[in-house]
């Protein structure tokens, strides 16, 4: 069954006095997918997104959302996606729910979604606490439930557990996993590359403005995992690591036999390391 493209992307550069931002990216994102697009900060994730969201326009090369190009979107588009980024905000004085509500009402929602929601992301017993006295992580959950209030097809997350901590960041994972699961697809932009391989169902990994791969974290760990090893743990509790060969093998059947294995994994490189071997540089 052929997907349906949410997004789709040919050649799309943007030049700002002489410098190019991004160059001739080429990409398309498919509903029902959380689509990472990774890289360093100033690689051009920032700038892709207010392409695609008509907040800038490229220098060259044609983009589309939800099948309208971006030269003609319009504000009736933002009632059909959602938009977090470090420019996203509330109203700090304000309650939770008044927040919610003020923001429900702009986009034509039935103010009974706020409840839902605020129950479903763990926030409903904080709905009359003033927005400025949340920790970070229930911020950007406060956040990232108003891009939702209306039910977007698509949802842009520009970097969304920037800065929060592990506890923190796993809400917001699982707030993302179970909207994919509910059918909104989702635009990640991210440098975290532990992050993007836990839940991008594809990933493009961004360079100095150029797309330098792009498949699935899985596919490109295989295509990228040149010196195949094992790591395998003894009942003694030694490791041991080995290349892939005959003789390896012929160790490893011995040691099952004699039930002397206690783990076995094979040694993939990470998609940092994917990225670095890509692109030649580190994720900084």
């Amino acid at each position: 069954m052929e997907r349906k493209v949410l997004i789709e992307a040919k050649d799309i550069s943007k030049q700002f006095k002489g410098y190019e931002a991004i160059k001739k990216l080429d990409f398309s994102v498919y509903e029902g997918e959380i689509f990472g697009f990774l890289g360093p900060s100033g690689a051009g994730k920032t700038t892709t997104i207010k392409i695609l969201t008509g907040q800038l326009k490229q220098t060259s090369g044609q983009a589309s959302i939800l099948g309208i190009p971006v030269e003609k979107v319009d504000e009736d588009i933002y009632k059909k996606i959602g938009i977090v980024s470090d420019m996203s905000g509330f109203y700090e004085k304000l309650t939770v729910y008044q927040n919610l509500k003020f923001f429900a009402k702009l986009l034509d929602v039935d103010p009974a979604t706020i409840d839902e929601l605020l129950k479903r992301f763990d926030l409903y017993e904080h709905r009359q606490k003033p927005a400025e006295k949340l920790s970070k992580g229930m911020k950007q959950r406060l956040v990232l439930i108003r891009a939702i209030l209306h039910k977007p097809k698509l949802l842009f997350l520009d970097e969304p557990t920037s800065g929060l901590d592990p506890v923190s960041a796993l809400s917001v994972h699982k707030m993302m996993e179970e909207l994919r699961a509910d059918g909104t697809s989702i635009f990640l932009t991210t440098h975290n590359m532990e992050e993007a391989d836990k839940l991008c169902d594809r990933v493009a990994l961004l360079n100095e403005g150029q797309i330098a791969e792009l498949d699935t974290p899985e596919n490109l760990r295989l295509k990228f995992n040149k010196q195949k090893r094992f790591m395998i743990q003894l009942t003694d509790h030694t490791e041991v690591v080995l290349e892939q060969s005959v003789d390896s093998a012929k160790l490893i059947e011995k040691w099952v036999a004699a039930d002397q294995v206690e783990t076995i994994h094979s040694c993939e490189p990470t998609l940092e390391k994917v990225f670095l071997e890509a692109t030649g540089r580190n994720l900084v």
